[in-house]
């Protein structure tokens, strides 16, 4: 699709008002004390302001899990190869994933979707939006073209569209590709303007030495490619992935649809991070999860200005923490749906000075 992302932000017309203040209300009339489940009761709220209802289901839901290679782990930042990129894309299709098994106690339908992935596996239920066969290797140039990087975030964006109407109304962001904790440090680096040592981990286990590299590949693509860091494109067409950018255009869509799509781990934050730099009309749209064990997390998620509610140290990606946060959700929801204080017999709580 062609994508002319300031068109899109002149779409973008931020929460519904209306639907806040009647979500509030609604919550001052449910038969609890008030304010006692916290930060889940603005979640809830905030899903009234992004769908524009006061009163919703988010019984039908789903986790988008974007698949892509990434070419910077020529570089040694990884323990594994692209192929383990195709056996978990497989995996996904199968349903024999870690992701699938924790979405169907979730009640989540799970959709793999292959941007970019090198050698992509023969898996009926992997859908192909593929850009190129993964990116380049950034530390001797950009990892993708601009065009390539666009193209991508409108995967995105269509893909919400799609969700949206096969009756989806919550979506989790996901991701599978080797190396991305490597590209999404080096875009985060830049957009927030810190050293790449402050914000990069270890990712999936690495070595000392195999964090040095990581450290030291990061440098080395952000000094020859010099993105610019007020221009979020240039920065994740240089060093970013096909699965961030089309995380990233997830977020977007999600808020032109008025469907809410929630933040996984660090590297769907950098997403989150870059469609929010991109579009900044998008942002009511996202919701936290939780706080990933990864250096950039806290850092990025102020400058969302979102505050995850749950803090278990994970890491796992493919969009697993994000998927924690449903049950969560189904439990407010149960709340909110349920008895008031005049069902009960008692009067409701007052705010105290």
């Amino acid at each position: 699709m062609n994508v002319d992302l300031n068109e899109i932000n002149s779409r973008l017309t931020g929460p519904d008002a209306a639907a806040v203040k009647a979500s509030l209300e609604r919550w001052s009339l449910v038969a609890k004390p008030l304010k006692s489940l916290g930060a889940l009761e603005d979640l809830v709220t905030r899903i009234a302001g992004i769908t524009g209802e006061a009163r919703f289901d988010i019984g039908k839901r789903a986790l988008v899990v974007m698949c892509a290679d990434n070419g910077v782990i020529a570089q040694g930042v990884t323990q594994t190869d692209e192929s383990i990129t195709a056996l978990v894309a497989a995996d996904l299709a199968k349903g024999c994933s870690s992701a699938n098994l924790m979405a169907r106690v979730a009640r989540a339908d799970v959709i793999p979707v292959d941007v970019g992935v090198k050698y992509p596996p023969d898996a009926p239920g992997l859908i192909s939006r593929r850009i190129a066969a993964g990116t380049r290797d950034f530390t001797s140039g950009p990892a993708m073209t601009r065009e390539q990087a666009l193209r991508a975030i409108g995967v995105g964006i269509e893909t919400a569209r799609e969700c949206r109407e096969k009756g989806y109304r919550l979506i989790a962001t996901g991701e599978m590709g080797i190396g991305n904790t490597t590209t999404s440090a080096a875009v985060a680096a830049v957009l927030l303007g810190c050293e790449p040592r402050g914000i990069t981990g270890r990712g999936a286990g690495l070595s000392d030495e195999g964090l040095k590299r990581k450290i030291a590949a990061i440098e080395k693509g952000i000094a020859v490619n010099r993105p610019d860091a007020d221009d979020a494109l240039d920065v994740l067409a240089k060093l970013g992935g096909f699965d961030i950018a089309a995380m990233a255009g997830l977020f977007i869509g999600g808020a032109l649809e008025r469907l809410p799509v929630v933040i996984d781990g660090v590297i769907s934050a950098v997403g989150a991070l870059a469609a929010r730099r991109l579009c900044p009309g998008c942002a009511f749209a996202m919701i936290p999860s939780h706080m990933s064990a990864e250096p950039a997390a806290r850092r990025i998620f102020g400058e969302l200005g979102l505050e995850p509610v749950i803090r278990a140290g994970m890491r796992l990606g493919e969009g697993t923490g994000a998927l924690c946060l449903f049950p969560l959700l189904d439990m407010a929801m149960a709340l909110y749906d349920g008895l008031v204080f005049s069902d009960i017999g008692m009067e409701a709580y007052t705010p105290q000075s």
